[in-house]
């Protein structure tokens, strides 16, 4: 997608450096544009914990670039030990999203099967490989989603299409297209006449900060709303359509996404608004049947409620908003029971948000 008119993806290896792989570093935004460089499996810990990137699809796909540079760094006589440490680092920075230990397992088979002259090369080329599916299935997703924006549109006679997204599941928290955004990037290229509605998202404001970022420069018409605005744009029809992404759904089709999706997805089902989640098969967890009891949830540090931060005279600044000393919580996460979503958007196609449904695409996971 485009920045300032310029085409980026989120991640990449240094064109002349195949020792350095880039990111957009997404705390700067949307402010500022920096290109951050990863050099080691540290480096690449470090952005997935402190959310330099940040999303289902591309916390995977930096994952793999960790596990490509930690093959870089590794000695031969101690490559596996390294593997091993590399491995469990990067699971361990963000346990939510499943295809963070997705992307380090495919990892670890491609390597193991290879000769010690071929390790890095594999490497490399699996964590390319990760980063060309993943945005190959959000485009697919988009083609697929674009059916639905369609059917709205004609049975609205043309008029704006409304839809409400929830954090950040654009381009941004992928590598390119997004998996909730692609719909609306599709709908948009087919002239469908439509508005977003962005919440915020509290409290690190993915929203706020990313979507609304994506959206402008994409040219989609879009309005900033605070989280709790969802349910009354509903309840006075200005809401058509609600997309969101997903960290992870179980194959019973429960739905693990930012904070707050619960709540939207209550406020549709009691006004009759279509919720679907838009996810690459990546982000379906195939062992979990329950996602309220089996779904790990993050809890973050209380600072990231307690402060704001934003621009204030030129400079991003942090301030305090809550009393010092009050104690918070902040989970990162909340789990949609599948009976509230009404459908799931796969690169594969749309299908219900039921085990038959999902098995129905994927019925290699049938066993």
């Amino acid at each position: 997608m485009k920045i300032n008119g310029l085409p980026y993806r989120t991640i990449w290896v240094k064109k002349d450096d195949p020792s350095t792989v880039q990111i957009l570093d997404q705390r700067h935004l949307p402010h500022s544009l920096v290109i951050a460089d990863l050099r080691s499996v540290e480096d690449v810990a470090r952005a997935l914990k402190e959310m330099q990137v940040r999303g289902a699809g591309l916390i995977g796909v930096t994952a793999g670039y960790g596990m490509y540079l930690a093959a870089l760094k590794a000695a031969p006589g101690d490559f596996e030990a390294s593997m091993e440490y590399a491995a469990a680092t990067l699971v361990a920075t963000r346990p939510t999203a499943v295809n963070l230990a997705w992307a380090v397992e495919r990892q670890q088979r491609a390597i193991a099967a290879c000769s010690p002259s071929e390790r890095l090369q594999m490497a490399l080329l699996v964590a390319q490989t990760i980063a060309d599916e993943d945005a190959a299935s959000c485009r697919r997703i988009g083609e697929h989603g674009l059916a639905l924006i369609q059917d709205i549109a004609e049975r609205k006679h043309g008029q704006t299409v409304n839809i409400l997204t929830h954090c950040n599941a654009g381009w941004l928290a992928f590598v390119d297209y997004g998996s909730a955004t692609a719909p609306i990037y599709a709908a948009q290229a087919a002239g469908i006449g439509l508005h977003v509605w962005v919440d915020e998202t509290r409290p690190r404001s993915q929203g706020a900060k990313l979507t609304a970022y994506e959206l402008l420069h994409q040219g989609v018409p879009h309005t900033l709303i605070a989280d709790n605005t969802g349910g009354h744009l509903m309840q006075h029809g200005m809401v058509d359509l609600v997309i969101v992404g997903a960290d992870r759904v179980t194959r019973t089709g429960d739905v693990a996404n930012k904070i707050g999706t619960y709540l939207k997805a209550l406020a549709a089902r009691d006004n009759d608004v279509p919720f679907y989640v838009a996810l690459p098969s990546t982000s379906f967890d195939w062992r979990m049947r329950d996602g309220v009891r089996e779904i790990p949830i993050e809890e973050r540090g209380g600072e990231e409620v307690r402060m704001v931060e934003g621009l204030c005279e030129g400079q991003v600044k942090t301030v305090l908003v809550a009393p010092e000393g009050s104690p918070v919580a902040n989970y990162g996460f909340d789990v949609t029971p599948a009976r509230l979503v009404s459908g799931l958007i796969s690169e594969r196609g749309i299908c219900p948000s039921t085990e038959a449904g999902i098995l129905g695409l994927y019925p290699e996971r049938a066993s």
